[in-house]
């Protein structure tokens, strides 16, 4: 069937399924092969141990720090940051370690000032890992369940999980190449930021979906094709003015925000960024594919 009527003229969308299908590819795959070849920087809020954030009143090098340390401890990783301060990460440290370590760092380098401690426990550390997991897989089953039920067919529910999926793949594997190249890590707020761009998907999403049952009832006689495309036609002006509206908000963030929150705001502009284009260009395909093959 034409994707223009008398009813109403509207852009053949699924037309070009198999070009968004491409592109969707083309970002997923180089995050994948980086998923499985580098995995994740994880923090010690997964792995267990000390995180100690310094900056020193003079110059100081990340060998001085070890030579200075290396009878109570043996940093993990010592890393600079653009301030100038030292993150420092090693296995958990007791308080007389920590304070051992003190007096061995002002003796020997100076007087700096302490930012952050963090210390976490490795089994801690596990158990918010699992968590983490379960919390993941219980969201993507209510929201199957719920659109599944809402829409009275497990398609939809079926294209929508598969498009929060698109979504998050792209998230984990842009933090995956992120880990590798520049030491990114992975830590409870990349969580929430997943879990936040999984709801923002699924919500515009649900605004397509909608307006299918919507024109299917009004125009009952019109193919899948032509009400997924009058459906895309109607909607995707309002998700891209919505999703920019959100995109400049946490780009001013990630350029004028804090360190602590910076990369949590570069998950959720990334997520935010591929969740736009899923809910038109990956689920509503997704849609017609899967009803195509079942038929």
């Amino acid at each position: 069937m034409k994707a223009t009527t008398k009813l109403y003229p509207v852009i053949d969308w699924m037309k070009y399924r198999y070009l968004y299908f491409a592109i969707s590819l083309l970002v997923i795959l180089p995050g994948l092969f980086s998923i499985f070849t580098y995995g994740f920087k994880l923090s010690i809020d997964f792995t267990g141990g000390t995180q100690w954030e310094l900056h020193f009143d003079k110059p100081t090098t990340e060998t001085q720090i070890r030579q200075a340390l290396k009878e109570i401890v043996q940093p993990e990783s010592i890393i600079r940051t653009q301030q100038g301060n030292y993150i420092i990460r090693s296995q958990p440290l007791s308080a007389k370690q920590l304070q051992l370590a003190r007096q061995a760092l002002k003796k020997k380098i100076g007087s700096y000032e302490e930012y952050k401690l963090e210390t976490i426990g490795p089994i801690l550390g596990k158990e918010l890992l699992k968590k983490t997991i379960y919390a993941v897989i219980l969201a993507s089953t209510l929201i199957l369940l719920y659109v599944t039920f809402r829409f009275k067919n497990k398609l939809f529910g079926i294209s929508a999980i598969l498009a929060m999926i698109h979504d998050s793949l792209v998230l984990l594997g842009v933090f995956s190449l992120l880990g590798h190249f520049y030491g990114i890590e992975i830590d409870t707020l990349f969580v929430t930021a997943v879990l936040t761009i999984l709801s923002f998907s699924v919500h515009d999403t649900i605004v397509v979906y909608d307006r299918i049952r919507e024109a299917a009832r009004i125009y009952p006689r019109l193919s899948l094709r032509a009400l997924i495309n009058k459906a895309v036609t109607e909607t995707w002006v309002r998700s891209l003015n919505n999703s920019l509206t959100i995109i400049f908000m946490l780009l001013a963030l990630v350029l004028l925000g804090g360190t602590t929150t910076r990369w949590f705001m570069v998950a959720l502009l990334v997520g935010t960024i591929s969740g736009t284009y899923s809910s038109t260009f990956t689920a509503a395909p997704l849609l017609f594919v899967l009803s195509q093959r079942k038929k």
